[in-house]
């Protein structure tokens, strides 16, 4: 199991002024398969412009990978180090525990990970190393890195020895032309 992610998240009283209204471990964590990432949903957007009046919180459901129609998400993967020998799983599988509709690259995917959103997703490395494979090429990622992934077909596979925690915000984006993905 990860690390807990402590999420605090502020608002405001009756009288406009600014509060804490949640401070701790985010309650929203879970492993899809044994061996797989980790995720920690933090926060939820359903619409843009964002609803900034909430007090309940909003990570307090249950949703795949996309962001919302119009809306967007944070949260906070850990990726343990592939086993020797590979994944474990296939990328039909994966992407259904995704939430990812298949589509038309699942069975030429290049890694059992390869998925791609219909978002823009900002990626900010927390701590390890990971690659982050394309189609066709790759790049290593370390601490402190950051990404801006524009709805492009994706993995992370990391083949350190040490778990890699990312920090993700994904926003629901205009499909390219071409677009050869799932709707969300």
């Amino acid at each position: 199991m990860s690390i807990p992610v402590r999420r605090i998240v502020t608002g405001h009283d009756a009288d406009g002024k600014a509060i804490i209204i949640m401070d701790g471990p985010a309650p929203n964590q879970k492993t899809r398969s044994p061996g797989s990432p980790t995720s920690t949903l933090l926060w939820v957007n359903d619409e843009t412009p964002a609803d900034i009046s909430y007090s309940t919180d909003r990570a307090d459901r249950t949703i795949g990978v996309p962001p919302p129609p119009a809306g967007a998400i944070m949260r906070i993967v850990d990726f343990p180090p592939i086993p020797k020998g590979g994944a474990k799983i296939d990328n039909a599988t994966m992407l259904k525990e995704m939430g990812i509709d298949s589509g038309p690259n699942a069975s030429a995917a290049r890694s059992p990970f390869m998925h791609r959103t219909r978002s823009i997703d900002y990626a900010v490395v927390i701590s390890g190393e990971i690659d982050m494979l394309m189609d066709d090429t790759e790049v290593h990622m370390k601490a402190g890195d950051t990404l801006v992934q524009q709805g492009t077909n994706h993995a992370w596979e990391n083949h350190s020895d040490e778990n890699c925690r990312i920090l993700f915000v994904l926003i629901d984006a205009v499909a390219p032309p071409g677009w050869k993905g799932s709707d969300h």
